[in-house]
């Protein structure tokens, strides 16, 4: 699917992303505790015909999905708890950078 990615694919970047963060915050004075991350996407849906072959998902881009009109495309919402594989007992801190003119 063209202005695709796999689904796999996205929430291995997230995962990435989160790292990185958690990475970035280690010595931070601001850190967030990640309880839970939402992602609402829309998806399209893909079997070859091949035998033996498997379902894939596509995450479309906003403007793709309207594009997409022949393929059958699905509203989803991902509820995802991270977790520490060093430590799942212990909170995933993000850090994050102060805002203008935040307190």
């Amino acid at each position: 699917m063209e202005n695709a990615v796999e689904l796999a694919d996205m929430i291995t970047q997230l995962r990435q992303e989160l790292s990185r963060a958690m990475s970035e915050g280690d010595h931070a004075d601001l850190r967030f505790q990640a309880e839970r991350v939402e992602l609402e996407l829309t998806v399209g849906m893909e079997k070859s015909r091949e035998p033996g072959a498997k379902v894939r998902f596509w995450v479309l881009e906003a403007g793709a999905a309207a594009r997409q009109a022949t393929a059958a495309t699905q509203r989803i919402t991902l509820t995802l708890q991270p977790v520490r594989a060093d430590a799942p007992d212990l909170p995933a801190l993000i850090s994050g950078a102060d805002l203008p003119d935040e307190d």
